[in-house]
């Protein structure tokens, strides 16, 4: 299924776990420490370095551009340490989230409760994952160097439901398809 980021919320309606997606449009990477600094400003009411309503984050651990890309690879990171942050940003408008890797209890009942989705990208893949990106901008905490910031362009990006608003786990799902009885 091909979609828009931002993902509007007609669409994660209709998104369920299982459902292989191609993301086109703009996706932010938010990291462990921006996740702080993130929180830290929302305690504060100050300004954030983009509007979080209705916006994609993308946990993604990059290598620096070689000559003539725009990243080099920018594979995905593991969500589960962004768990203790990521119900706040939802509650702030955040609408889906791209990592790898099962989350906690609470992100799920998050997810539901704000109608969002967690999209999973193939760890590992980091190279043809980068192969998507069209543009990348360092738009805040530049001095976090991989953990800045980044506003990233993509055109088909590939990743797959993992959690969505029904309630639907694909970890779950495929953990009891093969678990021995």
């Amino acid at each position: 299924m091909n979609i828009t980021s931002p993902i509007s919320a007609q669409v994660i309606e209709k998104l369920t776990a299982g459902t292989s997606v191609l993301i086109s449009g703009v996706i932010y990477t938010v990291r462990d420490v921006a996740h702080y600094r993130f929180i830290q400003a929302l305690d504060k009411g100050a300004k954030l370095p983009f509007e979080l309503e209705g916006q994609t984050i993308y946990y993604m651990g990059p290598s620096p551009a070689p000559p003539g890309k725009v990243i080099g690879a920018a594979g995905p990171t593991t969500s589960r340490r962004m768990d203790a942050y990521t119900p706040r940003l939802l509650a702030a408008g955040v609408k889906a989230m791209i990592g790898k890797g099962s989350r906690s209890a609470e992100v799920k009942e998050a997810i539901k409760k704000y109608k969002a989705v967690y999209l999973a990208a193939a760890g590992g893949a980091g190279a043809l994952l980068a192969s998507a990106i069209k543009e990348a901008e360092v738009i805040a905490y530049e001095e976090l160097g991989p953990e800045a910031v980044m506003r990233l362009t993509v055109e088909n990006f590939p990743a797959v439901v993992a959690n969505d608003i029904h309630g639907g786990d694909l970890f779950e799902r495929g953990r009891a398809e093969y678990k021995k009885d």
